[in-house]
């Protein structure tokens, strides 16, 4: 058995390179990709859905739903690191690196308490991949992908920096959480089958 990690589709804060707004939807663009990487997961008889509750993750886990008939269950600790009062922000417009490692965002999350909190949403993961008879598929967030596959997962490759809109990443459902593919978006190339082939960060 295998968890997909799932990436969100595309928004407009996304190409427009802002810090995303926890309301933010999927684009036009994020919602085709949505639709790809949805039919993909059908594709692979994934079993059960978890997903972050922010909307364009929401939105990205619902059309996986609409193509599996499964229902979507919803875990907060699969959110996006809170970047606080500088959301919505241009990146243009900050003088500062808001990824360094001393960085705290002013009402948001340190590095710190972001790995914390990503390692309790892993720990519900693997329970629910567990309690699951078939494959798992997680809809969260590009800097969650980074330190899951930092942290968690046994991968031959460095954690990727950037995570494409809907990229899969596809792990063991067993320890040590071997990673099988990284950070792939096949399902996005023009006659994109889903095939497995090597792969905005917020």
């Amino acid at each position: 058995m295998s968890i997909f990690v799932v990436r969100h589709g595309e928004t407009d804060l996304n190409a427009a390179r802002i810090v995303q707004l926890p309301g933010t939807p999927l684009s036009t663009r994020g919602i085709a990709q949505a639709e790809r990487v949805a039919q993909r997961l059908a594709r692979a008889g994934v079993a059960r859905i978890l997903s972050s509750d922010l909307a364009r993750a929401v939105m990205t886990a619902s059309r996986i739903a609409t193509a599996t008939g499964l229902p979507v269950e919803h875990d907060a600790l699969l959110r996006e690191r809170d970047f606080g009062a500088i959301r919505g922000t241009p990146y243009a417009e900050l003088d500062f690196d808001i990824f360094a490692p001393g960085y705290v965002p002013p009402e948001g999350e340190s590095w710190e308490e972001f790995r914390a909190r990503v390692a309790r949403a892993w720990e519900r993961v693997t329970r629910t991949a567990a309690a699951t008879p078939g494959h798992l598929a997680v809809v969260t967030h590009g800097l969650v992908c980074h330190v899951l596959a930092e942290r968690h997962v046994r991968c031959d490759e460095a954690a990727p920096e950037s995570w494409p809109n809907t990229s899969v990443t596809e792990i063991d459902a067993a320890e040590p959480w071997t990673v099988r593919v990284l950070n792939c978006v096949a399902h996005l190339q023009p006659d994109g089958d889903g095939t497995p082939a090597p792969g905005g960060r917020v």
